[in-house]
C-alpha cells in the first residue's frame, strides 16, 4: 500500500515513468512517506545512508556506474544543505540527480517549528531546476504538480531538486496503487530526425481527427506558406501568427458548436506563443485522450492544453517542413503505411472544420456592425485590405482590441501578448515606428485606458508622421462589460473598470500630435481615410468616441446571431 499523500504519489509514479530506478535515503520523520513509497515500489531499489553528506556522493557513484539518474531523499530543515558538496560536484560533471526533499508546510517557514526553513531554492544555481510540489486537492492541482515534476525530470541531465511539502498525518498508507501519469517525452535539438520521425510524426500522420495550432508568432518566425497542411488536418492560428492568409474564424465556431464532440482532436501539435482565445484554450483541455506535441524553439516546457505528450525543441519550420512535403507529395510519411493512415476519417474531420469555419467567415463578414468599436476596427481593416501591405504594419493593445483583430485583420498583427498587461502598448508601436523609414506607416489601435495609462509615450522627440492611432475610447475598460457577474457589483464601472470622462485631444495638443474625433459613421469612415493617407511630419490621431453599452450589444449580437 502507497501513501495517501498525492503530491509523493504522483512524484513516485513519474520516478518510474522517468526511468529512475534506484534511490538513496536518509532516515527522518518527514520524508517517511515518500521512502515508504520508493521502498513499496517494485521499479525502484532503496539503499539507505545516514549521514546526508555520504548519501549525495552514494548517489553520484551510482549515477556514474548505471548511467542514469538516481534520486536521493532527505526529511525537512537541514538535512537538504547536507547535499550541497555532492550536488555542486554533480553539477560540474553533468551527473543526474534527483534531490528529493521533505518539506513542511509553507505557512509554517520561518515560524519557529521544528526542523523548518526555506528549502525550495537551497541548493541555488547548482541544480538545473527546483521546484516545490503543491499538496493537491482538486485536478487543476494535480494537474500543476506533475507538470512540476516534469520540468524537473525532464532537464535531468545534471542535478535537480524537488521539494515536497507534506501536512500531518504523515503515516497513512491507503492507496492500492499509484496513480496514471503522462510521461512528457523531450526531444532535445541535437536528436536524431529518425528518432523525432518515427515517435512523433506517426502520432500526427496517422491521427483520424489532426489539429495545428499556431500561437503568437512574429516575422522571424514565419513557418512559410501552410496551405497544403490544410487540406491534411485543421489549421487554426489568430492574427497573431504572421500568416498571408484569411482569418480563421474558430473562436465563432467554438461558440456556436464547442460542444459538438466530433469537433475534438485526436491529435494536436501547438506551435509558438500565446493564444488570445480562452476558449479555444478550454476546448483542448477537455480533448484528455488526445496526443499533444508542443514545437519549442527554445524547449522550455509549456502545457497550454494540460495533456502535454511530447515537447520538441526546435524551429517549427523544420518540422512543418517535412509535413509539408510529405502533404505535397499526397501521402503523409513514407514511413506509415497506407492501411495505417485513416483519410476517410482526416477528410470527413477537416471538411467538418472547414464548412463550420467558412461559415462563421461569411458571417464576418456580413455582419453590420452599427456604430460602435466594432465598426471603427471593422472599417479600418476593410480599408487597409485595399492598401499593398508592404506599406503598413499594425499594432493591437490587449484586452478589446486584440479580439477585435481576431475577427477583423488580414494581417500579421503586433501585440504585447506575452504578458497581456495593457500596459506599454503605445510605447511598442512608437518605437518600432521610429526605426523603419516614413514607408510603411504603423498603425496602433488601442483602447482609452491602454491609452493614457501609456499617453507619455507621445512625449517623444524621435516621432514622426509614420506612426497613426486609431484610439477606441468608450469611457471605461469595456471588457469588464463582458465578464459574467460581474455587473452584479457596484465597484464594476468607477472601481474596477475605471471609468472616465478624458478625451485624447489635451494629450494630442500638447505633444504636436494631429487630432480627429468620430462621433458617427460618417466622421469614422472621414477620419480613417484621413488617419492612412495624409502625409505629414508628425503623428496622426483618430479618438473613435462610443457608447459603452452599444459596444457591447454589437458585440454580443455578433456571437448570438451565429447560432
Amino acid at each position: 500500500m502507497y501513501s495517501n499523500k498525492e503530491n509523493v504519489n504522483i512524484l513516485t509514479a513519474l520516478l518510474v515513468a522517468h526511468g529512475v530506478r534506484h534511490a538513496v535515503v536518509c532516515p527522518g520523520s518527514r520524508n517517511a512517506p515518500i521512502v515508504h513509497n520508493l521502498n513499496e515500489c517494485p521499479d525502484i531499489q532503496c539503499y539507505p545512508v545516514t549521514d546526508e553528506r555520504s548519501a549525495g556522493f552514494y548517489a553520484l557513484g551510482m549515477a556514474q556506474a548505471t548511467l542514469s539518474a538516481v534520486a536521493v531523499c532527505v526529511t525537512s530543515g537541514t538535512a537538504l544543505l547536507n547535499l550541497a558538496p555532492a550536488v555542486a560536484e554533480a553539477y560540474y560533471q553533468h551527473i543526474p540527480l534527483v534531490v528529493i526533499s521533505a518539506d513542511r508546510p509553507q505557512q509554517w517557514i520561518d515560524q519557529l517549528d521544528g526542523q523548518t526553513l526555506p528549502q525550495s531554492d537551497a541548493l541555488g544555481r547548482f541544480v538545473r531546476k527546483a521546484v516545490s510540489l503543491p499538496e493537491p486537492h482538486d485536478e487543476e492541482e494535480r494537474w500543476y504538480c506533475q507538470r512540476m515534476v516534469q520540468e524537473a525530470l525532464i532537464v535531468c541531465d545534471g542535478p535537480v531538486h524537488i521539494n515536497v511539502p507534506i501536512s500531518e498525518p504523515l503515516f497513512e498508507f491507503t492507496e492500492s496503487e499509484l496513480p496514471s501519469v503522462r510521461r512528457i517525452l523531450k526531444f532535445y535539438r541535437g536528436d536524431s530526425p529518425e528518432l523525432l520521425t518515427n515517435t512523433v510524426f506517426p502520432s500526427l500522420l496517422c491521427a483520424h481527427r489532426p489539429m495545428i495550432v499556431f500561437g503568437q508568432m512574429s516575422s522571424g518566425g514565419m513557418v512559410g506558406d501552410i496551405k497544403h497542411l490544410q487540406r491534411h488536418a485543421v489549421v487554426l492560428y489568430e492574427s497573431l501568427f504572421c500568416r498571408n492568409q484569411s482569418p480563421v474564424h474558430f473562436d465563432e465556431v467554438l461558440y456556436a458548436h464547442g460542444d459538438n464532440p466530433a469537433l475534438l482532436p485526436d491529435c494536436v501539435i501547438y506551435i509558438g506563443g500565446t493564444l488570445v482565445s480562452k476558449r479555444l484554450k478550454q476546448f483542448l483541455r477537455r480533448a484528455s485522450d488526445a496526443t499533444f506535441i508542443r514545437v519549442s524553439s527554445d524547449g522550455n516546457l509549456v502545457d497550454t492544453f494540460m495533456h502535454l505528450d511530447y515537447l520538441v525543441e526546435g524551429e517549427a519550420s523544420e518540422l512543418l517542413g517535412k509535413l509539408d512535403d510529405c502533404c505535397q507529395r499526397g501521402s503523409f510519411l513514407d514511413e506509415v503505411s497506407e492501411k495505417d493512415v485513416p483519410i476517410a476519417d482526416t477528410t470527413r474531420y477537416v471538411s467538418l472544420w472547414n464548412s463550420l469555419l467558412q461559415q462563421a467567415a461569411s458571417h464576418a463578414e456580413n455582419y453590420e456592425p452599427a456604430y460602435s468599436q466594432m465598426m471603427a476596427v471593422r472599417s479600418l481593416e476593410h480599408e487597409l485590405q485595399g492598401m499593398n501591405r508592404m506599406t503598413y504594419k499594425v499594432h493591437y493593445a490587449n484586452s478589446s482590441a486584440v479580439r477585435l483583430a481576431n475577427i477583423y485583420a488580414h494581417h500579421h498583427v503586433w501585440c504585447n501578448r506575452g504578458v497581456n498587461g495593457i500596459e506599454g502598448s503605445l510605447s511598442v508601436a512608437a518605437g518600432y515606428s521610429i526605426t523603419v523609414e516614413t514607408d510603411p506607416i504603423t498603425i496602433c489601435v488601442i483602447g482609452d485606458l491602454s491609452f493614457f495609462y501609456d499617453q507619455n509615450a507621445l512625449w517623444n522627440q524621435n516621432l514622426n508622421g509614420n506612426l497613426r492611432i486609431l484610439l477606441l475610447n468608450n469611457g471605461k475598460g469595456g471588457i469588464f462589460n463582458m465578464l459574467k457577474g460581474l455587473e452584479q457589483s457596484p465597484a464594476r464601472d468607477h472601481l474596477v473598470a475605471a471609468s472616465h470622462d478624458t478625451s485624447a485631444e489635451g494629450s494630442c495638443r500638447q505633444n504636436d500630435v494631429g487630432y480627429r474625433k468620430a462621433t458617427d459613421e460618417d466622421s469614422l469612415q472621414q477620419g480613417i481615410e484621413w488617419l492612412l493617407y495624409s502625409e505629414g511630419e508628425r503623428p496622426l490621431l483618430l479618438e473613435v468616441l462610443t457608447d459603452v453599452n452599444q459596444d457591447e450589444r454589437v458585440f454580443r449580437d455578433y456571437y448570438r446571431e451565429l447560432k
